[in-house]
Formats: C-alpha cells, sequence, structure tokens
C-alpha cells in the first residue's frame, strides 16, 4: 500500500489530467460535428452549438465551432442565422484567441462569403459593417485596413463606385498625419490605396485623376509593397500612357508590371507580356521583348504563342500573315478589349512600313499596284499616302487623274502653294463681306465659293485638297479652306 504522499502525487496529478480530458472530449465533439457537414448539415450544426456549450469560457475550439457553423449556414442560405453565429463569433477576438488566428479566420470567412458579392448585396453590407465594428471595438487596425480594401475591391468588381470613393476616404484618413499630410512611416498602406484608386481611375478613364496618383505613387520610398501592388500600378500606368499614344513609356511600365507580377506569381504577368508586345509594334522597335532573360521562359507559352507570332510578322513586314495570325486567334488577341482598341493603329504601322519599303525603288507608283500588295481598297492606300506625304514621310504627291504616286518633286507643287497663300489672305477680307451667306457666284468665271471653318470639314477631303495642290502644311498656313467647284451650266 501506498504512502500518504504518494496518494497525495496521485490525487494531484489526477485532478490535473480532468481538463485535459475535458479539452479532448470537446476536441472530438468538434472533428465528430466536422464530419457531419457534408450528409449532415443540421447534424453538424447541432454538434458545432454543443461544442460551444461544452467550454466553461470562450476559447479556441468554440471560435473554430462557430467559423464552421457561420460558414455552414451561408451555404444553406439561412442568412439571418449566420449573421446571428458570426457576431458571436467577433465577440471572441478580443481575448479568447490569438490577433493573428483570429486575422486569419476571418479573412478567410470574407473570402467565403465575398464570392457571391453580386447575388447577395445587401448581406454583403451588412456582413462588413458587423465585421468593421467589431474590428474598431477591438482596435485591430490592420485587419480593419486590410477588411475595408477588400471591401473596395468588391466595389470595384461590380462597379460600384460612389461607395469606393466614401471607403478610399476613410482609408487614405488613416494614413495621414494629423495636420493632413500624408503619413510617409505607412508608405505600404498608401501604395495599396492608390493601387485600388488607380484602378478605379483606369476603368472609368479618369486620366486626369490617375496621372497624378500613378506620379504620386512612383513617389513613395518609404515602402517595401507586395509585387502585385507595384505590378497593379505600373499597369495602369502602361495603360495610361498608351491613351496617350506614349509608345514608349507604356513599353516601360508593361515591362515592370509584367516583372512584378512575375515575382509575385500572378496570373496577371501574361497579360502585360502581351501589353508589352503591343506597346513595342507601335512604338515601331525592332527590338523583340522575348529576347531579354526575364521574358524568354513564356516565349512559348500558349497564350504568349500568338503575339510571339504576330511581332514576328510584323518585323517582317509580313502583311498577310500579321492579318491572319489576328483572325485566327481571335481568343487571345482580338477577345481583350485593351489590345482591340490598338488593332487599327497596329495595322497601320504594318502597312506604312511594307508601304515605304514598296514605293523605295519607284520615283512613279500605280496606287492599284499598291492596294494589291497592301491588301486594302484604293481609298485606304490613299488615305494613307496622304497622311505620310502631310508627315513628310514621303516626299511626293499624288496623281489622281491617272491613280499615281509621284515621288520626289515637290518644285511643281510650290508655285501653287505660293500663289494660294496669296489667295487665302485676300480672302480673309472676303470673309467678312460673306459671313452671312452660303456662297458667292461669279457669272464672268463660271464658279462658285464657299467659305466654311477648318473643323467643319472632313479631314480626309483636306487631304485631297493638299495633295491636289501640293501643298503640305495645308492645316497650319490656312486660317480659312476655300473650297471651288466648277459650276454646271
Amino acid at each position: 500500500m501506498g504512502s500518504d504522499a504518494d496518494m497525495e502525487d496521485y490525487g494531484f496529478e489526477y485532478s490535473d489530467d480532468e481538463p485535459e480530458e475535458q479539452d479532448v472530449d470537446i476536441e472530438n465533439q468538434y472533428y465528430n460535428s466536422k464530419g457531419l457537414v457534408e450528409m449532415d448539415p443540421e447534424g453538424a450544426l447541432a454538434g458545432f452549438a454543443e461544442v460551444v456549450r461544452m467550454e466553461p469560457e470562450k476559447a479556441e475550439w468554440g471560435f473554430k465551432a462557430l467559423k464552421q457553423t457561420v460558414k455552414l449556414y451561408y451555404r444553406l442560405g439561412r442568412y439571418k442565422e449566420m449573421m446571428d453565429s458570426y457576431r458571436v463569433m467577433l465577440t471572441y477576438i478580443k481575448s479568447a484567441v490569438t490577433r493573428n488566428y483570429s486575422e486569419k479566420c476571418i479573412n478567410n470567412i470574407m473570402d467565403f462569403v465575398s464570392g457571391s458579392a453580386s447575388q447577395s448585396f445587401g448581406l454583403l453590407q451588412e456582413f462588413y459593417q458587423t465585421t468593421l465594428k467589431a474590428l474598431e471595438e477591438a482596435k485591430n487596425e490592420r485587419l480593419w485596413f486590410k477588411t475595408n480594401l477588400k471591401l473596395c475591391k468588391i466595389w470595384f468588381d461590380i462597379g460600384e463606385y460612389g461607395r469606393m470613393i466614401k471607403i478610399l476616404k476613410e482609408l487614405h484618413k488613416s494614413c495621414q498625419r494629423e495636420d493632413g499630410t500624408d503619413d510617409q512611416k505607412k508608405g505600404s498602406q498608401l501604395l495599396e490605396v492608390y493601387a485600388i484608386e488607380i484602378q478605379m481611375y483606369t476603368e472609368t478613364k479618369n486620366n486626369k485623376k490617375l496621372k497624378q496618383l500613378y506620379q504620386k505613387a512612383l513617389a513613395i520610398k518609404s515602402a517595401i509593397p507586395h509585387p502585385r501592388i507595384m505590378g497593379i500600378i505600373r499597369e495602369c500606368g502602361g495603360k495610361m500612357h498608351m491613351a496617350e499614344r506614349q509608345w514608349p513609356e507604356a513599353a516601360t511600365d508593361f515591362f515592370e508590371a509584367f516583372k512584378n507580377y512575375d515575382e509575385a506569381g500572378n496570373q496577371r504577368r501574361i497579360q502585360c507580356l502581351k501589353y508589352l508586345v503591343l506597346a513595342n509594334m507601335l512604338m515601331e522597335s525592332e527590338v523583340n521583348p522575348f529576347d531579354g532573360q526575364e521574358a524568354k521562359p513564356y516565349k512559348n507559352d500558349p497564350e504568349i504563342l500568338a503575339m510571339t507570332n504576330l511581332i514576328a510578322a510584323y518585323q517582317r513586314n509580313e502583311i498577310l500573315e500579321f492579318e491572319k495570325i489576328l483572325k485566327s486567334n481571335r481568343k487571345t488577341i482580338m477577345d481583350d478589349p485593351f489590345i482591340r482598341n490598338y488593332i487599327e493603329d497596329l495595322l497601320k504601322n504594318v502597312r506604312t512600313q511594307v508601304l515605304l519599303k514598296l514605293i523605295k525603288p519607284y520615283t512613279r507608283i500605280r496606287i492599284p499596284f499598291i492596294s494589291k500588295e497592301l491588301n486594302v481598297p484604293e481609298k485606304d492606300v490613299e488615305q494613307l499616302l496622304v497622311s505620310l506625304i502631310l508627315d513628310n514621310r514621303i516626299d511626293g504627291h499624288i496623281d489622281q487623274v491617272n491613280r499615281l504616286l509621284e515621288r520626289g518633286d515637290r518644285s511643281k507643287g510650290m508655285k501653287k502653294y505660293t500663289a494660294i497663300d496669296k489667295w487665302n489672305t485676300q480672302l480673309k477680307s472676303l470673309y467678312q463681306t460673306v459671313s452671312n451667306r452660303r456662297s458667292l457666284i461669279f457669272p464672268s468665271s463660271g464658279y462658285y465659293i464657299t467659305l466654311s471653318s477648318l473643323s467643319s470639314l472632313s479631314e480626309r477631303f483636306l487631304y485631297h485638297f493638299a495633295i491636289h495642290l501640293n501643298l503640305h502644311k495645308l492645316k497650319e498656313c490656312c486660317t480659312l479652306v476655300v473650297v471651288v467647284f466648277k459650276r454646271e451650266v
């Protein structure tokens, strides 16, 4: 028989094991309930409620059980019970569980519920308001900030820009000092706010605001942002530069966006690589972006392959092959609205290069022949020739009677240029006389003259008028356009 001391030890050990056995029972109850979720959801709900009841005070197993309850009620479409359970769960975050664990669980539930944001707008609003209120009470600023960012992203995805702006104001305020200036110590948070705001202005095509934020974002040097955030900022910057037709700047931004997304393992890297190829072609660069170390591994990616073929045809000036690739790769190229916006510019670039190469050996070349080689109607060839002549990329003029481009002889047109310039000066005084009349008829000459503002005439007509007169700077020299028609007798 053991001593009294042995009995005391035994008794002490026995009493110490009792809470551990209780914890094991609670844990078993939790996992048994979790096992019923798919086959017997009602049984699972009852089991999770029992887990909460079994805990003498709020602790981790009760928190886990409530988390599962919230998700299960959501799946069953019982949103009122879901919100009731969620409110109870949030009371645990102050002391029952660690901050890191509570943040992880709340983020998990937010992602779970946000998956069908468009289907339950009211629920989503109630869910996030409840979460934000609880986080304010718990003084969890970090999760409050992240939660507002998530909500902002949801409103962005469904086009609720008014709601976005309200949240953005709160987020900006949280990143400011007392004097209202940005707190550079919160540089990483500021960049996250700028990233979502820049996306909004990109989508709404507010380039003025976009440029301001873009420049502010790039000026922040005190932060080490997540590469995904810098990827977003750079991608939107590239789109902004594209809208302004600043192709080299756009190419730089798309390349930086690609590198950042690649570092973050984000699939947007493929899109940005496509946009980089697009910008490179528009700036008429001879550099193949896939020759670089960063982009080379993606050269044979199924989504990228069409773009690599496109740039190869572009650099070889193979217009028919270029158009064929566009038609046969609609999904990877033409179905992207952003790329589609610039296809006409691309085609014009390719046609320009082919045309310049085609006419190089000739002093005179027939427009129908150029039309056949470029695979475009004659009127499009004529329009392209006119624009190249006016841009001083072709030294020559169009003979419309014989359907010819005549190169390298501007002298014929210089006398006409001087005469028309003088004529234009004289007509300025005449304009005052006829400003309230539509035309003047001159019986002795058989002509009538119509005066109109430059803006009221089509650009194509102006181009043709310029070529007939061999004037390469018509728009610069004329304040009025005088259209002379032979009067029919």
